[in-house]
């Protein structure tokens, strides 16, 4: 049975290993890179990323990562493409083609093809020198010393090298095309990620009760009023203007100072200006006011500063978004 004593220490060894080789890769991002970036971002057409064997699942993260931040990409199996599937290639296309080697019997038939089509091809290989690399209109160089294997063998180091390599891509023709947190969330509608950026205070409060009183109604009626809506809240407004806003928390402190409660008013135990949100907010921007006030409940109006509602933190839980 091996010694099963040094896990932790592989694990780190692997994460070395993988991490110095990525930070090696910014002395390989030059002109070539600057280029291929240039060309994807002024092209008419759409990223094809191709690929065989691990660098084919490489590929279709890429080929995700493109979709999800604007640049329409498409997934074509090296071993495909030969067998059918270039007809997915269209005239403007541009092709990324990875390979480690750059010499895999499928590429070396591929690359022709492609560029027998007048398509462009950027090679992402850890070999410059082989087929794809001489053969590639761009090459980006992910060379790396050795796998994490410790028989430097299976595709490790490589791969993350290789995927690395198309987040740079990526996150270059996001800058480019001034890719916003907008266009974003049009991209990830589903989701806790989708509905922080897209989801508004309107949407929350949509379903939830309209606590209210005067600022001359009785405690008591207050205590209803919070009672009935369960919101642990109620707004005080007049002529539907936000007056101060009491808690079930200035209930308790007001029932601990004394019991004699007849006389008093929703006036007497309200808090003036309380802390509001318009109701086209994000929210996420709910969220954060609520974390930065140390409150659980926060007040909406309109753009008229009317008052139209309430959140409460358990809306946004029940969203997902906190």
């Amino acid at each position: 049975m091996k010694d099963i004593s040094n896990i932790i220490e592989i694990a780190k060894n692997t994460i070395i290993t993988e991490s110095n080789a990525i930070a090696n890769l910014a002395n390989y991002i030059d002109t070539n890179f600057e280029n291929a970036v240039k060309f994807i971002f002024q092209s008419k057409g759409r990223v094809i990323v191709t690929g065989i064997g691990k660098s084919a699942n490489i590929a279709t993260k890429i080929v995700a990562t493109f979709n999800s931040t604007g640049t329409p990409a498409v997934f074509m199996h090296a071993a495909d493409a030969i067998h059918g599937d270039l007809g997915n290639v269209l005239k403007d296309d541009v092709v990324i083609c990875i390979s480690k080697s750059g010499n895999t019997p499928e590429i070396k038939v591929l690359v022709p093809l492609i560029k027998n089509y007048g398509n462009k091809i950027i090679a992402i290989t850890g070999n410059i020198d082989s087929f794809l690399g001489k053969n590639a209109d761009f090459t980006l160089n992910t060379f790396v010393e050795n796998e994490a294997c410790p028989n430097n063998l299976a595709p490790t180091t490589s791969t993350t090298a290789q995927l690395v390599m198309g987040d740079a891509l990526a996150v270059c023709l996001l800058e480019l095309k001034g890719f916003t947190s907008d266009d974003f969330a049009k991209y990830h509608p589903g989701g806790a990620l989708g509905k922080r950026l897209y989801l508004r205070v309107a949407d929350l409060i949509k379903n939830n009760e309209l606590p209210k009183v005067s600022e001359n109604d009785s405690i008591v009626k207050v205590i209803i009023e919070i009672s009935e809506k369960r919101l642990g809240v109620t707004a005080v407004i007049e002529n539907n203007k936000i007056l101060g806003i009491i808690t079930d928390g200035d209930l308790r402190r007001m029932l601990t100072k004394s019991t004699e409660i007849k006389h008093l008013t929703a006036k007497d135990i309200m808090s003036k200006n309380p802390k509001t949100i318009r109701e086209d907010a994000l929210a996420i921007e709910a969220l954060d006011r609520m974390e930065t006030n140390s409150i659980t409940q926060i007040l909406v109006t309109d753009v008229d500063d009317n008052y139209i509602g309430v959140v409460h933190l358990h809306d946004l839980i029940k969203e997902g978004i906190f």
